[in-house]
């Protein structure tokens, strides 16, 4: 190249370099004041229960027909749910919507001083309780379907132990269920032998928003406190990248002061010592007992999510008493399953039909209306009378034993796959049941001794 065409482009770059960051800085006022009126959460909801700061929010639907089955989203206690609904293309409360499901969702909002003292205890066994009896009583099902991330999957796996007979399907979001060196970064916060959570929580009662905001922005500082920023300048004049970032930072920005005491409970007991994957947790006077979650569970989890890794989710399934389990992984991070393109284009559609398989099972051939000619009547057709009188004895047997199961079923969590489990053992009435020995009917049904017991209880 000539000298003269060599000094002709380098003006032209430098040109360049010099009116594109004019440009661009022109239209800086604009993004911002865009940035600061940007709408979240724009799902349309009603509020249909409260109990102190809570909020149980009941979406509208958005098909004609509803599963029968609802699901209720439980929430973590850390930043605002919106991050769940944060604009309508990126949101999984639409699509789980927009494939016939009927949405709940728990908002725990900001708490108070005064409740520094709530346990989880008051989370689990009184919260989340009484937003499944509320969901209950309004769908009129005997159990709903739960999906929990992060903090609230953990909390959603507490309850349902607790609480098998009100749980149909359980969800597990990114949730952190084992932490015995699986490489989480928030395990090393757990540890024991460098942190004492209860310094945090006597210094400010509850465990301040900013300090855990800071606290997560450092375990990627590059990304959190550079790239992101220079990503945005570099698309500071696309209005959708914009409107995009800004939902994001307000997100990240509008974080919630957790409990303290329960956050000293949960680094303790789920971080620093294990209990609820090694079977020892005890919340309030109620046990833990993994045994009792034999519904059908799903793992979501991300690929690259350094929060909570997969395995510091995955291995729980295979301490839980369930046969039906199965795992969805998706290439992105922690807030990546609720947010980007390809969890919503490969993962949410998923979810969504795992839920209706185990929520609206397909009407079996014993179910569906059948019609028969009957034969003119002649001589021959004595031999097909008598045939037919023996069918009518089987079936009269078949009518019997399924009086015998529906009585069984009466008994209140019992369904057909128990009351089939205990007749197999010879349980086939409920006064076989009041006979039996706790600890056979639990090995016969398949499930704790404690179980047994609370069905005996309702029927005492």
């Amino acid at each position: 190249m000539d000298p003269f065409t060599l000094a002709l482009s380098a003006q032209r770059e430098l040109l360049t370099a010099t009116t594109e960051p004019l440009s661009k800085f022109s239209v800086a006022p604009e993004r911002a004041d865009q940035m600061a009126s940007v709408d979240v959460g724009q799902t349309p909801s009603e509020v249909v229960y409260t109990e102190n700061k809570l909020e149980l929010l009941h979406y509208e639907p958005r098909t004609e027909t509803q599963s029968d089955v609802p699901i209720l989203v439980v929430y973590a206690l850390i930043n605002k749910p919106f991050i769940l609904d944060l604009q309508p293309d990126r949101s999984v409360i639409r699509r789980l919507l927009e494939a016939g499901h009927d949405v709940y969702l728990i908002d725990w909002n900001e708490p108070s001083r005064l409740d520094s003292v709530l346990t989880l205890d008051d989370y689990v066994n009184r919260y989340i309780a009484n937003c499944v009896d509320e969901v209950c009583e309004r769908s009129g099902q005997e159990s709903i379907n739960l999906l929990g991330y992060c903090m609230g999957g953990t909390m959603a796996t507490m309850y349902t132990a607790i609480n098998p007979d009100s749980v149909n399907a359980l969800g597990l979001m990114a949730a952190g269920l084992c932490f015995d060196n699986t490489g989480g970064v928030l395990e090393q916060w757990g540890d024991e032998e460098y942190y004492d959570p209860s310094d945090v929580t006597e210094a400010y009662g509850n465990v301040p928003a900013e300090m855990l905001d800071v606290g997560f922005a450092l375990m990627d500082p590059v990304s959190n406190f550079v790239s992101k920023y220079l990503r945005l300048y570099d698309n500071i004049e696309n209005e959708d990248f914009v409107e995009n970032f800004a939902r994001m930072e307000r997100w990240l920005s509008e974080g919630i002061d957790v409990p303290g005491t329960t956050y000293v409970q949960f680094l303790e007991d789920i971080y620093q010592d294990n209990k609820l994957y090694e079977n020892e947790l005890v919340i309030g006077d109620e046990a833990v007992d993994l045994a009792e979650i034999d519904m059908p569970v799903l793992q979501i989890i991300g690929k690259y999510d350094h929060l909570v890794p997969a395995s510091a989710s995955t291995p729980f399934n295979d301490v839980v008493a369930s046969e039906d389990v199965s795992v969805i992984e998706s290439p992105t991070g922690h807030i990546g399953l609720s947010v980007s393109g390809s969890a919503h284009e490969a993962v949410w559609p998923d979810v969504s039909q795992w839920f209706h398989d185990r929520s609206d099972p397909e009407p079996t051939d014993e179910t569906e209306e059948t019609t028969t000619e009957t034969p003119d009547r002649d001589d021959a057709a004595i031999s097909i009378d008598v045939e037919a009188a023996g069918e009518h004895d089987e079936e009269t047997d078949a009518e019997e034993t399924a009086d015998e199961s529906n009585e069984l079923q009466s008994i209140e969590g019992i369904g057909g796959t128990y009351a089939s489990r205990l007749q197999d053992a010879g349980i086939e009435t409920i006064a076989d049941l009041k006979a039996t020995d706790v600890e056979t009917a639990a090995e016969a049904a398949q499930v704790s001794a404690s179980r047994i017991e609370r069905w005996l209880d309702t029927i005492d």
